[in-house]
């Protein structure tokens, strides 16, 4: 009977150890986890428990329509297994591509609202990413922001997966203007959605959270932009990175890719790989970009490849075939 008994008890301690090594679930999902929030600096769900998302970004929602369907969302979450796509929503750019420069905003805006959809029901987080880049400082369209994040916050207000990214990547611009910027949206957002996550890009092109560190936002449930890519950012990024975790910045890398930062050749899958570990160590949720088949190394499709649906692996590009074995790998170790 004790014999039985020390079993049982060294089963249960055996138990309670494996349970604390997995502090990641590889199936984080809203079903699972529901609305998110920030807890001492790490991404966390519901329940108060550490979460980390895997996923892509769209190319952005002006040239990535023919994506933004059910069927597409399905292959995101089932082929790719991902669990977060980002929308990407271009702010500046020649024609209608852009959202402030004479795109249809109402058509930009519901294919927004579409891919919160897709995502609810294909069991994803959506990432709303207001995707500044040309213009460089956010303040440049603000009344564009200030009316997008108004409406979509009230909106998704009552959806459990949605994130807001409110500015992609603010260059030539000084980290106080990007701060005066997120104190009105973020105020916005939260007046309709109190309990919402929030990136706020950082200096640099996102690349520079260490900057913000030294002079954070004081709001709760917010997150840092972090953006790499392989060929170009390598240990001097990371060392950068590692100051602002070391000080308790909250950080998501909402755009990444295993090429340069052009987006093209060439490919360092290496550096990638010494990447995504110093993200997982640090419990950094990532999205790579990007899900498209333009003429870059960076898109995730190949080009001759013209379905919508029902991808299969040879469907992918390089970029897109290692994020999928990565997210792969990274789901399997956290079940053992």
């Amino acid at each position: 009977m004790k014999k039985l008994l020390m079993i049982l008890i060294v089963g249960l301690l055996l138990s309670s150890c494996a349970s604390a090594k997995k502090s990641f679930d590889g199936k984080d999902r809203p079903s699972s986890r529901g609305a998110l929030q920030v807890i001492d600096s790490q991404l966390c769900g519901a329940d108060g428990n550490p979460v980390i998302l895997r996923g892509i970004s769209g190319y952005g929602v002006s040239v990535s329509e023919r994506y933004i369907t059910d069927e597409t969302f399905h292959d995101l979450a089932q082929v790719m297994g991902v669990n977060v796509f980002r929308m990407a929503m271009y702010t500046y750019g020649m024609g209608s591509f852009g959202y402030c420069t004479g795109g249809d905003k109402e058509k930009l805006y519901q294919l927004m609202m579409d891919g919160v959809e897709y995502g609810e029901k294909n069991d994803m987080y959506i990432i709303l990413d207001w995707h500044i880049l040309s213009d460089g400082d956010p303040n440049h369209y603000i009344e564009d922001a200030k009316d997008f994040f108004d409406k979509a916050s009230k909106q998704c207000a009552d959806k459990k997966n949605v994130i807001y990214e409110i500015c992609n990547e603010p260059n030539n611009v000084e980290w106080n203007d990007v701060k005066a910027y997120a104190d009105v949206i973020i105020s916005i957002i939260r007046n309709n959605d109190p309990d919402s996550v929030i990136i706020v890009g950082t200096p640099d092109w996102s690349s520079r959270v260490d900057i913000a560190a030294d002079d954070p936002l004081d709001y709760p449930n917010l997150l840092y932009a972090l953006h790499f890519y392989s060929a170009s950012h390598k240990q001097e990024s990371r060392d950068n990175v590692k100051r602002a975790i070391d000080k308790g910045l909250p950080i998501f890398v909402s755009e990444y890719g295993i090429t340069a930062s052009t987006g093209n050749f060439p490919y360092d899958i290496d550096e990638a790989d010494l990447w995504i570990e110093f993200l997982e160590e640090n419990g950094i949720s990532h999205v790579m970009w990007n899900f498209s088949k333009v003429s870059e190394s960076s898109a995730a499709i190949k080009g001759s490849v013209l379905k919508t649906s029902g991808f299969e692996y040879d469907d992918f590009s390089t970029s897109g075939q290692w994020l999928i074995d990565m997210i792969k790998n990274r789901s399997a170790n956290e079940q053992k």
